[in-house]
């Protein structure tokens, strides 16, 4: 399956995951293979989660990558 059909596949079932603000898809920085990116407000680790809110290492063959971005916040577009 590639990147994009897992991504699809599960976006719905990770952004309930708690902390999660987005799915996207991106290359890792180090092997540049396609990934699943999940961000969040902030990483916590593993044993700190619920089981259920623990975002997955790898979905149908694709590896994940957790990325922290903060808070995410609309802005007003107004000039």
């Amino acid at each position: 399956m590639d990147v994009r059909q897992a991504r699809s596949l599960h976006e719905s079932r990770l952004m309930r995951l708690a902390n999660v603000t987005g799915v996207g898809t991106g290359k890792d920085e180090h092997s540049g293979e396609d990934v699943i990116v999940v961000f969040v407000t902030r990483k916590v680790p593993r044993d700190r989660l619920r089981a259920e809110d623990v975002v997955p290492e790898t979905l149908d063959g694709v590896p994940v990558r957790v990325l922290a971005i903060g808070d995410v916040h609309a802005q007003d577009d107004e000039r």
